[in-house]
Parts: C-alpha cells; sequence; structure tokens
C-alpha cells in the first residue's frame, strides 16, 4: 500500500501520515457523499413543489441568505475551537435534516402535494438549506484540513482526501438518492432522514479523528504573526474581518475570481440542465432519480481522474499547469454549447466540468489558502466559499431569469440568442480567467519558497 501511494501522490513520509489522510479521507467521504445525495434532492424536490423556472430566484435567495448565515460562523470561529464549530455545525444540520423530513412526510405542504407554486414556502427554504450545508460544511472541512498540513505534505495528501471524497461523491447518488423511487413508492422524505444520520456521522468522525491521529500529524504552517500572538490574546474579532482580510489582500482576492467565474458560467449550464430535465420527467421521484445519475456519474468520472493520477499534474508540472487546465475545458464546452443543446449534451458538459473541478481544481484552490493566516483560511474561505459561489450562482442565475423572457418574445429564436450572449459572455470571463490563475500560481509559489527557507534558517 505504501508503494502505491508513493508511486500515485508523492513520498509518503510515514505510516500516521498516511493513516492522517486516511481518516480525514473517509470523513471527507461522509461530507461529499451527503451533499451529493442532498444535491439531487434539492433540485428534484424544489422542481416538484416550486417549479423549474423559478430555480434561477432560489439560487439569488441563497445569495442573500449568505450574509447571515456567514456572520454566525464568523462568531463561531472566534468564540469555539475548530472541533467544536464542526459539532456545532453538524448538530444543527442533522436536527433541521429530520425536520425537513417531516415537513416532506406532511399531505398538505409536503410531496403529496403535487400542485407547483412559488408560494410553497418549504421548497425554498430547503434549497438554500442544501445550499447552506454545502458551503459551510465543505469549506469547515478543507479549512480545518489546511490548519494542520503542510505545503509539501498537502501535495501528496490531499490528493488521497479527494479519492475518498470521489468515492462519496458515487455511492451517495448510485445508492441512497433513488431510494424513494425504488424502495419508498416515489416518497424522497425517508431519503432526507438518513442523510441526517450521516451529518451526525460526520461530527462523530471528526471527534474520532482527534484522539486517534497523533498530535504530531495535527500540525501544520502557521504564518508569522500567529507564531508570535496567541489566538486568545487577539480579542474578539467583527462578523466581517474576513471580508475586510479577502479585499484587502489581492492573493485571496485572486481565489475568489477563480472560483466566482467558475461558478457563473457552470450555473448556466446547471440551468440550462435542469430545465431540460423538467421537461423530459414528469414526476419528482423521476427527476430525483436522472439527476442522480448525474451526480454519481460525476463522482465517477472524478474518481477515475484522480486513480489515472491527475494530480500528478500539480506535483510534476506545478501550480499554474493545475490552475488553467479548467478555464479551457470550460472554454470548450462554451463553444460546444452554442451549437450543440439537449438533455445529454448538458449532462455531459456538467459531468466533465465537475469532475475535473473536483479531482484537480478544487484540491489545488485548496491549497493555496496552507500559506495563509488562520484568518484567511476559516473566515476569508468562508466568504469566499459562501458569497463568492453563492453570489456568482446568483448573478449566473440573475442571467438566467432572461431565457424565459426571450422565448416568450422570439420563441427557439430567443433560445438561439440567449445562448449567443452566453457563449460571448462566458469567452470574455475565461479570457480574465487565465491571467488571475497564473498570478495566484505565482503569489503561491513565491509564499512556499518563503517558508522553507524559514524552516530552513530554524533547522540552523
Amino acid at each position: 500500500m505504501m508503494s502505491f501511494l508513493k508511486r500515485m501522490y508523492g513520498n509518503f513520509q510515514s505510516r500516521e501520515e498516511v493513516f492522517k489522510f486516511v481518516v480525514l479521507g473517509f470523513i471527507f467521504f461522509l461530507v461529499i457523499g451527503t451533499y451529493w445525495t442532498l444535491r439531487p434532492l434539492k433540485d428534484g424536490l424544489f422542481l416538484s413543489i416550486v417549479g423549474g423556472i423559478y430555480q434561477p430566484y432560489a439560487k439569488i435567495l441563497s445569495m442573500f441568505a449568505v450574509f447571515p448565515i456567514v456572520m454566525f460562523y464568523s462568531k463561531l470561529i472566534d468564540w469555539f475551537s475548530r472541533d467544536k464549530v464542526f459539532y456545532i455545525l453538524t448538530a444543527f444540520y442533522c436536527v433541521t435534516a429530520f425536520a425537513f423530513a417531516l415537513a416532506f412526510m406532511n399531505p398538505t405542504i409536503g410531496l403529496a402535494n403535487t400542485v407547483e407554486s412559488p408560494s410553497r414556502i418549504l421548497g425554498w427554504l430547503w434549497y438554500v438549506w442544501v445550499e447552506s450545508f454545502g458551503s459551510l460544511i465543505v469549506a469547515l472541512f478543507w479549512a480545518y484540513t489546511a490548519d494542520i498540513t503542510a505545503p509539501d505534505v498537502a501535495k501528496r495528501g490531499y490528493p488521497l482526501i479527494v479519492l475518498f471524497g470521489q468515492l462519496g461523491n458515487i455511492l451517495g447518488p448510485l445508492f441512497l438518492t433513488p431510494l424513494g423511487k425504488n424502495f419508498f413508492n416515489g416518497d424522497s422524505s425517508p431519503v432526507v432522514a438518513i442523510t441526517g444520520v450521516l451529518i451526525f456521522c460526520i461530527g462523530f468522525m471528526v471527534w474520532i479523528f482527534g484522539r486517534i491521529v497523533p498530535a504530531s500529524q495535527r500540525q501544520g504552517y502557521k504564518s508569522a504573526d500567529e507564531a508570535k500572538v496567541d489566538k486568545k490574546e487577539k480579542g474578539e474579532a467583527g462578523f466581517f474581518e474576513g471580508l475586510f482580510l479577502l479585499l484587502r489582500t489581492p492573493y485571496l482576492l485572486s481565489i475568489f475570481f477563480i472560483i466566482t467565474i467558475f461558478e457563473m458560467i457552470v450555473t448556466v449550464f446547471d440551468f440550462l440542465l435542469k430545465i431540460n430535465v423538467a421537461e423530459n420527467f414528469a414526476t419528482s421521484a423521476e427527476r430525483v432519480a436522472y439527476l442522480g445519475s448525474y451526480a454519481w456519474m460525476t463522482g465517477l468520472v472524478a474518481f477515475l481522474c484522480v486513480i489515472l493520477g491527475i494530480n500528478n499534474i500539480q506535483r510534476k508540472v506545478g501550480m499554474t499547469a493545475s490552475l488553467l487546465i479548467l478555464p479551457f475545458l470550460v472554454l470548450f464546452a462554451v463553444l460546444t454549447s452554442k451549437f450543440y443543446t439537449g438533455l445529454a449534451v448538458f449532462f455531459w458538459i456538467m459531468v466533465f466540468a465537475k469532475a475535473v473541478n473536483y479531482a484537480l481544481n478544487q484540491p489545488t484552490l485548496k491549497q493555496l489558502y496552507i500559506p495563509t493566516s488562520a484568518d484567511a483560511k476559516y473566515k476569508s474561505q468562508a466568504w469566499i466559499e459562501m458569497f463568492g459561489s453563492r453570489g456568482s450562482k446568483g448573478t449566473g442565475s440573475f442571467f438566467n431569469t432572461f431565457r424565459e423572457g426571450f422565448i416568450k418574445m422570439s420563441g427557439p429564436a430567443g433560445a438561439a440568442a440567449f445562448m449567443t450572449i452566453f457563449t460571448f459572455g462566458g469567452v470574455g470571463l475565461i479570457t480574465l480567467w487565465v491571467p488571475i490563475a497564473i498570478y495566484a500560481s505565482r503569489k503561491y509559489n513565491t509564499a512556499v519558497k518563503e517558508i522553507g527557507r524559514a524552516s530552513c534558517r530554524e533547522r540552523v
């Protein structure tokens, strides 16, 4: 096993180091497995409760919901240790998952009511809840991992974590998401309850991690300011400290824009996929099952990418090459969608865009946080992941709202005009994405070299 891991991911220094990343990988397996079980449920149930044409407005709503969520998260980071923040958030999402399951079972407001209406509040709350879970828990996991991992260790350890995560991406939607259609008479409520159990297991495994992984493997990089000042002596930070740090740090802003541009473009693809699903499938169970197939296929492609060593691009060629693969892949997808449309086209565009993002781009981006302060890892990253991701999805969704108007005015010609505008806009955004990615990679490489020189001086 050690020989295989060294060949695929790099020279692991000890069995304890491997054990650390295996346990972290299992936690990530639960996080991603739960999220990708919820994700098809999020869209499938929303389409059946509220209606497909309102999906862009749900993304816009989730963008505004970001502010109180990040404020609350920032205060938790100030008040409690990183472990306790995990316990608090997983407890909250566990309880609310069971609450949603009970609500969906209600014959009046739940899934038994097949009338689609924007006045059904349950659908909107459900959509925002799943979106917040995906952003907050995933961001917290990677912030926690970056806090206990050195840059050189991350190159070999992060791909192993992603490998476990993609297994969760496959198994969750493959086996759990279709349970409503196959075993519960078309009712997905019990599946929502099952995700509540999985969320509890996430918090429990974080507790286990702190007790079975040696303390020597839970030490990472600390910035100069943190090395001199204990966190308790810093005093309570304001709600917007992470945001202010983000705005005055070009390096963090570059990460923000990389995530934002990707999400804006993919949000349009995602909307076109969901519209096609709503038009091709009549019931919530059928929609959930099809979106579940998209989810596990994404996980399978990402898993194969990791197994085949896509992470070696960053380890052997460098950070710049890793960050530039996705924008060129997205550029190809944008140009393809101008000439070919339909359910299958958008299905595979989303599968490959998401898979490469999860297998290569995401672990590469997470490494960019390592040579930063704790406030950047936890608070600024939360703003980037929540506001950047949700804000970009909200912006993309605002653009999506025009499609219906174009079609009402011009029919098929209106849909074609929508795609033409999207093509030019997408190419323009990718033109900005490439130099920003190059800047971020150069700043990271410089910071890592400085860390290495500092470590040499300490040993001397």
